[in-house]
């Protein structure tokens, strides 16, 4: 309890007056009376004289440094104040006034916060202190200012305690946006937030990347800063160098720093982009010395000085370079135009700053109106005695053009609408209440009235968001020099809500075009076909740029990476811009090596055709009937047919029909020659065999019909199977960089292994059974020559393997034909060639006594060596076989024999005594 009473306890701070403050009211630089009075804070001047480098005393000190364009702030919230008094909008309730100079300081902005919290109707200024403030009755109801955020966020955390609304109109520090921090602080500007992001969006836009900022040393400069640099970041923008000037200019130390800022300007050759987030009188000393130095960039401006007629008016500004700056939206001020005309006329008893204006307009009277300003701020730094009226009205009546030079349109329009938040706000607040009385309502009421009210002005309705910003978006104006004269004019607009810049004239177009040529890159940009490669322990910004390897592409300068390609479908050469559409292969059939392949096919089909057409037209002759009959010939003669159209379905546009066809044909037909192949060689083996128990081995085996029917079945087995299961289907081969092969893939390598394989062991036993007999007679040796046909066979094959295997590409097909032509000519021109060459060219001996003579002569000569090799064994049995009577019956079957296979196989028996009873017998039926 005692700690309560004590915490409600008032006590009393008796504001010091001391030279050359020496009352209250002395510290007051506007004032007015009324039912609602109303506090302002502005920056009337630049500093406070002082002798000393630190005060020593807690005194205020005399301001010096007249800023004639927030003198002009002042009066654009006196004129609003009193366009609301001469309306109907308070009917019977007069606003007043008590606008104070805070000198550029934080103190002297604190000690009129305490003027403005002191107890209203008190004899003396006090300050109560209190646990509970919804009562208390402060002097002013609400306060218009303080242009600096960090003047406002100073004052904002005095006016928090009574919650008395705060209305800025130039103060645009993001932090400021904490209602937490800062409940009663509204704003009817944007957020620096916004501003910086709209810097950012102009920067990347001009296509720069490489820019330096310069900001003051305080809440505001660092704030912004800091929140520029997450922008930058956030848009691959880099921050060469960042300086930072002392926030005011009582600081001893602004000249070295301003030096410095200049030499790392100078240094920093690449950077050609400067932001500056500085006040007025900081901008005006940097560029000062830096049109001494020849500096020449582009400066972005920030709200602060980016419409300063102080800046626009340095001699020889223009070499500076580009100046691109912006300002908050403008709206219509022609009354503030129309009020400055008449100030002579308004009364000045209590307007020190207008008093003041005065005298230094007396000072300068007759210097010319280009050093007016200069005139002004060399006497304002002094003290001036005050001149007769008369001199004053002369003055203001000559320099009227000269004042209305110096308003900010941006500035006062957002002055006039904090005005008008309050002025609306009251008049909802005092709709139910009598506001003639200062005690009808407290700070804290019209604060909530105030979060919510929404007015209209100059067709454009204005409303605080959640943040207590008005977000009127901003206005972008570049520097031109027009007639010898600095001056601001609107290049577009940008849009808060969308992130855009609103162009509406071809000229404007044409400026931001010109500031694209402007280059401000740490590294020459990369072209498209490149990307950047960022060196170690650099910004992003710096690099050096390499080419796309292969299959990647970029198609804008500056890329971070190169874009991949769809390799399926796609490929791109080094340093690529665009991705190309790969080119569908396969072997064409205007292919030239595949002209050639079916060339051969061809030709091989014309062998089998004059093959067929020779045998037919030799049906009788010994050489045709000992190649095993007319229907195998044929049917071997069909197979090499087949196998040879078999080629044509492995060139062209690859199908699911002629995936499946070109395999399973090759791999039936081949079979089917083969056994008909292994059929003559059993069947030569049995008619040419000596050795009794392979002779009735062999007798057993030789079925033509059904070995044929198995062998061939056995393949098609496998082929069916191959095709329901696996099928060969068509398939796109992308694993090459820059085309795409269109080829046959088997489905199931083991089933293709298989149906090899089964041909290999087909073709293995043909090659035993005629190797058996590869010693027959001359004009009889085609077991020689299958012999030959099967090894050409096994050699292909053989290599055939390890070249499909390695293979790839649209050639691919291109080698099992090669094998498959190697293995058929091979085979054909071992059975057949040999066979037409003794049809065509050795006539002679295809003759029936020439044949049989040497069939003849063989068999007495391997019966001889037989029974030399068992004469001592079987000389009895030699006898009884010389003279056994049944010889004759063999000896008539011999003759009437018409096969000479078969001729060969029953002489054999009694070749002891053919020598004398068969060139005697009839042949005729042979």
């Amino acid at each position: 309890m005692a700690l309560l009473i004590i915490m409600i306890t008032c006590f009393v701070i008796i504001l010091a007056s001391s030279q050359p403050c020496q009352t209250p009211d002395d510290f007051v630089a506007a004032s007015s009376p009324g039912h609602i009075m109303i506090g302002g804070l502005f920056d009337i001047h630049e500093k406070m004289l002082s002798s000393e480098d630190y005060p020593r005393r807690p005194e205020i000190q005399k301001c010096v440094g007249f800023e004639i364009s927030i003198f002009l702030q002042t009066l654009a919230m006196i004129h609003s104040i009193e366009m609301i008094n001469n309306s109907t909008l308070l009917s019977g309730v007069k606003l007043g006034y008590e606008i104070y100079d805070t000198c550029t300081e934080v103190t002297v902005a604190m000690a009129a916060a305490l003027r403005f919290i002191s107890k209203f109707n008190c004899s003396r200024e006090i300050v109560e202190v209190k646990c509970d403030y919804s009562s208390y009755m402060p002097r002013v109801k609400a306060v218009i200012g303080a242009g600096y955020s960090e003047i406002s966020m100073a004052v904002s955390r005095m006016l928090n305690l009574q919650l008395i609304p705060q209305v800025s109109y130039e103060s645009t520090a993001e932090i400021l946006s904490d209602k937490i921090r800062f409940p009663s602080f509204l704003r009817t500007v944007p957020s620096d937030f916004y501003q910086t992001k709209a810097m950012v969006h102009l920067i990347q836009k001009s296509g720069w990347n490489w820019i330096g900022i310069i900001t003051t040393d305080d809440d505001y400069g660092r704030l912004a800063l800091n929140t520029f640099a997450i922008q930058t970041a956030a848009n691959n923008v880099c921050i060469a160098f960042k300086e930072v000037l002392p926030a005011f200019l009582s600081d001893n130390t602004i000249e070295v720093r301003i030096n410095q800022t200049l030499e790392k300007i100078i240094a920093e050759v690449h950077v050609n982009v400067i932001v500056v987030f500085l006040r007025q009188f900081h901008v005006f000393d940097l560029f000062s010395k830096a049109i001494k130095r020849n500096i020449n960039k582009v400066w972005i401006a920030s709200d602060n000085w980016s419409t300063a007629t102080k800046i626009t008016s340095i001699p020889n500004v223009k070499k500076i370079g580009k100046i691109v700056g912006f300002t908050f939206r403008k709206g219509n001020i022609s009354s503030f135009q129309s009020f400055l005309q008449n100030l002579h006329l308004f009364p000045s008893d209590n307007n020190k700053p207008l008093n003041e204006y005065t005298m230094l307009l007396s000072a300068c009277e007759y210097v010319k109106d280009s050093d007016l300003s200069q005139c002004i701020s060399n006497h304002s730094q002094g003290i001036l005695a005050y001149k007769a009226n008369k001199d004053r009205e002369r003055n203001f009546f000559r320099r009227n053009d000269f004042l209305w030079d110096y308003a900010e349109p941006g500035l006062v329009h957002s002055i006039q609408l904090a005005v008008f938040a309050l002025g609306y706000a009251l008049r909802d607040l005092c709709q139910a209440r009598d506001c003639q009385n200062p005690n009808a309502f407290q700070p804290w009421e019209l604060l909530e009235v105030l979060k919510n009210v929404t007015f209209t002005d100059g067709g454009n309705s204005f409303h605080f968001d959640a943040h207590g910003d008005m977000n009127t978006g901003y206005d972008v104006v570049l520097w031109k020099e027009i007639d010898g004269h600095m001056t601001v004019t609107k290049m577009a607009q940008y849009d808060l809500k969308n992130d855009v810049f609103i162009i509406t004239d071809r000229e404007t177009r044409n400026e931001f075009r010109n500031l694209k040529r402007i280059r401000s890159k740490c590294s020459m940009e990369c072209s498209p076909g490149q990307m950047k490669k960022t060196m170690r322990s650099q910004h992003i910004c710096c690099y050096e740029c390499v080419n796309c390897p292969e299959n990647h592409y970029s198609n804008q300068t500056d890329m971070d990476h190169c874009l991949l390609c769809n390799n399926e479908t796609h490929w791109a050469p080094v340093r690529s811009t665009m991705c190309f559409e790969k080119e569908v292969e396969y072997l064409n059939w205007n292919d030239s090596l595949a002209l050639l392949l079916l060339a051969l096919s061809l030709m091989g089909i014309m062998f089998v055709l004059a093959i067929g057409i020779i045998f037919t037209r030799n049906l009788n002759t010994p050489i045709v009937k000992s190649s095993g009959g007319l229907v195998i010939c044929y049917v071997i003669l069909l197979c090499h047919f087949l196998n040879f159209a078999s080629t044509g379905f492995f060139v062209g546009e690859p199908q699911d029909f002629t995936c499946k066809t070109q395999q399973t044909l090759f791999g039936m037909s081949f079979t089917l020659c083969i056994s008909c192949i292994l059929t003559k060689s059993l069947k030569i083996l049995l008619a040419f065999s000596f050795d009794p128990k392979l002779q009735n081995f062999l007798k057993c085996l030789y079925k033509p019909i059904p070995i044929i029917f198995t062998c061939t079945g056995i393949q098609v087995v496998i082929c069916t199977l191959w095709l329901i299961f696996a099928a060969p289907t068509v398939e796109e081969n992308v694993s090459l960089p820059r085309v795409i092969i269109l080829e046959c893939k088997e489905g199931s390598i083991l089933a293709f292994g298989i149906m090899l394989a089964y041909i290999a062991i087909l073709a293995f036993i043909c090659f035993i059974f005629a190797f058996k007999g590869r010693k027959l007679p001359e004009n009889y040796n085609e077991a020689k020559f299958i012999t030959f046909g099967m090894l050409i066979y096994f050699i292909a094959w053989i290599t055939f393997i390890p070249v499909y295997a390695t293979t790839f590409g649209k050639y691919l097909p291109a080698v099992e034909i090669i094998v498959i032509l190697i293995s058929n000519y091979g085979i054909l021109c071992c059975t057949f060639f040999p066979k037409c060459y003794v049809i065509l060219c050795k006539q002679e001996t295809n003759t029936k006594s020439a044949f049989l003579k040497t069939i003849y002569s063989y068999s007495s000569h391997s019966v001889g060596s037989l029974a030399m090799s068992h004469v001592s064994l079987d000389s009895t049995n030699t006898n009884i076989t010389m003279n056994n009577p049944s010889l004759g019956g063999k000896s008539a079957a011999c003759q009437k024999s018409k096969d000479l296979q078969t001729v060969a196989h029953i002489c054999k028996a009694n070749a002891t005594s053919v020598s004398k009873t068969w060139p005697r017998k009839k042949f005729s039926s042979i």
